[in-house]
């Protein structure tokens, strides 16, 4: 677990970059990389320290895999409107050219008035796919970091990282997404007036099979009881549920495992998907259930599926975002 902090993550040399995509396809070549990258070995804090000290329950919470964030003041203005004090994001860029070179999660903790963690889960060293290309203004990345983020209306505490380790997929093969780097969860601890929780901002691995990401919530949730004994926990983000396995999310071991762990799922109606038709996902194969909060320890009111749509129609990301109420400690 990470918990080395940085007011602002150092991009690699541009003139290193090509070597990365050059260097011998290994576990091992791979993570001889990441080991003296400081970006991939730092949570970066940002965001002006707010006010308000603790939550008083209820609390609402919201996550959402914002697909690189194209729009990030039409983002923050969608999540304001839920009311969350509390903000789990994934697939959130940093200086890359297809966002603009701009820092989404930034913007979005500024316009909503929060702090925020930040962790590199990869080092992309392309420009994406062809329909991302069509945002391109520049050939290159400043940073091309995209990541993980978790903000909240108060002050976080004891912020880390935790890389969900497995076969290193997007550097061995990423086809037009080549990338150093893998998948990663993002917390802190959560003052409340009545006491503190641990909450989790996460994205388990797409391009594998159920078993991949049983593996990987298995070791998501032994580092958490290790690192916060005994503190009720919330879980949240694009699970990638039913990924490979044609859909069906209830193949999941996850869910299993996690349950056996004490934990509950929460992600809205059942019968209804958290995928969408984008400007970059344009034609998906299916509608997927990919988006749940794990809860364990704490009383989870309603939760709900958002549309991810401005007031013109238009898609902010091809995932809806989903919300929870957390009425209190159970």
């Amino acid at each position: 677990m990470i918990e080395t902090t940085a007011a602002r993550l150092a991009a690699p040399p541009q003139e290193a970059r090509p070597g990365f995509a050059r260097t011998e396809r290994t576990v091992a070549a791979h993570d001889a990389i990441m080991g003296r990258l400081e970006a991939m070995n730092t949570v970066e804090i940002g965001g002006a320290p707010p006010v308000q000290r603790a939550l008083a329950f209820p609390v609402a919470v919201a996550a959402w895999n914002l697909e690189r964030c194209l729009f990030a003041k039409e983002s923050a203005a969608h999540l304001g409107a839920t009311g969350a004090s509390l903000v789990l994001l994934s697939e959130m860029d940093n200086g890359m050219a297809r966002t603009g070179q701009r820092h989404p999660t930034a913007e979005i903790a500024a316009t909503l008035g929060m702090q925020y963690a930040y962790g590199v889960e990869f080092i992309e060293l392309g420009l994406g796919s062809e329909s991302e290309r069509e945002f391109c203004k520049d050939d290159f990345n400043e940073k091309g970091f995209h990541g993980n983020a978790l903000l909240a209306a108060v002050p976080l505490a004891r912020p880390f990282m935790l890389r969900l380790w497995g076969e290193r997929p997007w550097f061995m093969d990423g086809g037009d997404q080549p990338r150093v780097g893998e998948r990663l969860a993002i917390g802190a601890v959560i003052e409340t007036t009545v006491g503190p929780f641990v909450a989790v901002s996460t994205h388990l691995e797409s391009a594998a099979k159920p078993a991949y990401r049983e593996r990987q919530a298995k070791e998501l949730i032994d580092a958490l009881d290790a690192a916060f004994p005994g503190l009720p926990t919330l879980i949240g983000g694009d699970l990638n549920t039913g990924n490979h396995a044609g859909g069906d999310f209830e193949a999941e071991g996850l869910f299993a495992i996690s349950a056996a762990r004490g934990f509950t799922r929460h992600g809205g109606p059942i019968d209804r998907m958290t995928t969408r038709p984008s400007l970059i996902t344009r034609r998906p194969k299916r509608a997927m259930k990919y988006d749940w909060f794990l809860s364990r320890g704490l009383r989870i009111g309603e939760s709900h599926i958002i549309p991810s749509l401005d007031p013109s129609g238009r898609p902010l990301s091809d995932h809806d975002l989903i919300t929870c109420v957390v009425e209190g400690f159970e």
